[in-house]
Order: structure tokens, then sequence, then C-alpha cells
């Protein structure tokens, strides 16, 4: 008699830096408060476009033929009709189901927060609840991880075995993540992004979960050629100290790094040349991934690490 399956047991880790695969697994009662496919309230930031956040289930174009008895009239083609003189219909197929590859960044800069939960967290967690929703919506789930050491990738499936060893992987990954963490060169947002568009998918959906600071301009160009034929839906998740840097932190003293480069906050003046450069930053990496998500009547979503950012995520994309 097969034994009922039993439910993963929490770790014990500090649910503020770490995220468990228990976790992870019991996003699963999140889903029933938002949609990715068309369900969205007409205020909602994402209605308007196909009625849908993404390309959902539709009709696709298969044919253009002879009209036959029984045919819909409505699905004449009259341009071809008029040509030719003979009426055309054009014939559609169901689409059937939809492929989502969810792209999430576990890299070493990724474990930071100055607030409440780490960047690492709020990635994790955020992947999981949209693989959970499109699972429950039948359609196809894959994944890219971006680890500290390798990037790894699952094809698109519809199986909820196949989604939890990936929900593992991402908890594994995760859990590498400490102060020391230092990335490998085989994992640039480059190399990563390279990975995704090695896939090949078209008419698919690609959710890029970031905090996207080592995005360069080029590597939105290459977006925007995937946003062509796909939905690339661009989440970032960022700090307040990644924004602006606290005013009296000279009095402080305090020296940053990022592993390989130190830099030493002993004065006002430095603190606001680098504050300024911070905002500078943020300002444009923002500005561009708003014209990026633009281009498909998207939304740029903005997460933070306040602890809040499950609530966030559900009124940026819209409830159910």
């Amino acid at each position: 008699m097969a034994q009922p399956k039993m439910a993963p047991q929490a770790q014990g880790l500090d649910p503020r830096l770490y995220c468990e695969y228990a976790r992870l697994v019991r996003l699963q009662a999140q889903v029933e408060s938002f949609s990715l496919l068309p369900h969205l309230n007409s205020g909602s930031a994402l209605s308007g476009r196909h009625q849908s956040l993404f390309r959902g289930r539709g009709l696709n174009f298969e044919e253009l033929r002879h009209y036959q008895i029984g045919d819909d009239i409505r699905h004449l083609d009259w341009k071809v009709t008029l040509r030719t003189g003979k009426p055309h219909i054009r014939s559609y197929t169901e689409e059937k189901d939809r492929n989502v590859i969810i792209c999430v960044d576990q890299r070493s800069g990724m474990f930071f927060a100055s607030t409440q939960v780490m960047k690492s967290v709020v990635a994790a967690e955020l992947a999981a609840m949209c693989g959970w929703r499109v699972l429950k919506d039948g359609d196809r789930v894959g994944f890219v991880i971006a680890g500290e050491k390798a990037l790894y990738q699952s094809k698109p499936e519809r199986s909820q075995y196949g989604f939890l060893a990936q929900l593992k992987r991402l908890s594994q990954e995760n859990q590498r993540l400490n102060v020391h963490s230092l990335n490998s060169d085989k994992v640039s947002f480059g190399q990563w992004l390279t990975l995704i568009k090695r896939i090949k998918l078209k008419q698919s959906t690609f959710v890029i979960i970031s905090d996207w600071r080592d995005c360069e301009e080029h590597h939105l160009d290459h977006l925007k050629q995937l946003q062509q034929h796909n939905d690339v839906l661009a989440v970032t998740i960022s700090d307040p100290l990644e924004q602006a840097l606290p005013k009296d932190l000279g009095k402080m003293k305090w020296v940053i790094g990022d592993g390989r480069h130190q830099l030493n906050l002993d004065s006002k003046t430095k603190v606001d040349v680098a504050s300024a450069s911070l905002a500078e930053k943020t300002d444009k990496q923002r500005q561009s991934l708003t014209e990026l998500m633009a281009m498909k009547r998207l939304p740029h979503i903005e997460l933070d690490t306040s602890g809040n950012h499950i609530a966030q995520f559900k009124k940026q994309v819209g409830r159910r």
C-alpha cells in the first residue's frame, strides 16, 4: 500500500537569511490570490494587454484555405477573397499551453539586505510562487538559476515532480551564499543571458528576477531582441542602502567592499559622492528596464527587502 507523502520538514534556518525547501513548497498556498492569466481587474496595471500579464491561451493562425460549406464566415479573409475572387478562410488552432521560464538570480550580490530579508530570499520565494501559479494554470515551467559557481537550466515541463526538484536546487543554491561568497567568472550577467537566449523559444514567457546590478546597456539590447518574439518580465529586487546612503554615515567611518575592492567612507564628502553615484545608477537602471517593459505594455516590477515582497508582487501583478 502506498504511503502518504510527507510534507518537507523545516531545517530551522533564519528565514530572513535563507530560504528553505519546505518554505518554497508551502508557497503553493499563496497562488490563489494572484494570476498570470486573463483574470485581471480592470484597474490592474496589467489590464488592457490581451487582458493578461503574459501571452495566454488563445488561437494560433494555422493556414489560409478556400471557404467550405459550414465554415464560420467571421473568419473570411476579405483581402485575399477580393484579390482572388474566391472566398478564403483563415483557420486557427487552439493554443494548448505556454512555456514559462523563470530566471532567478542567486549569485553573491543577492546575499544582501539592510532591512529585513536578503535579496536572495526574496528572489527565491518569488520564483517559487510564479512556478506554482504556472503549474496551477496547467502550463509548462522551466528554470534558469544563476548560482554563485554555476548556471543551471531545466526545460519547461508540466510536472510537479520536476518542479519540486528545481525548488530543491533553488534552495540549495540559496543556502550556499554567505558573507564570503564570491562569484565565479562563469556566472556573469552576460553569460546568464547567453544561456537564456540559447533556449531559443518563441511565444514564451521569461520572468527574470534579479537586482540587475551588473546588467549593462548591451545586455538590454539583447533582451529587446528576446522581447520581440516572447514576453520578458523584469522583476527588480533592491535594498534602500543600494539607492542612497545615510547622511551621517561618515561619522561611523564605514568601509564597504565587494570581495575584491574596498571603499573607506570616512567623511561626509565621500558619502555624498557615493550616494549620488548610487542614485544615478539606480535611476538609469530603472529607466532602461521600464523602457524594455514598455515594448509589450508590461510593468517593471520593483520589490524591496522590507519583508513585504509577496504583497508587493501581488499588488503590482494584479489580484484575482
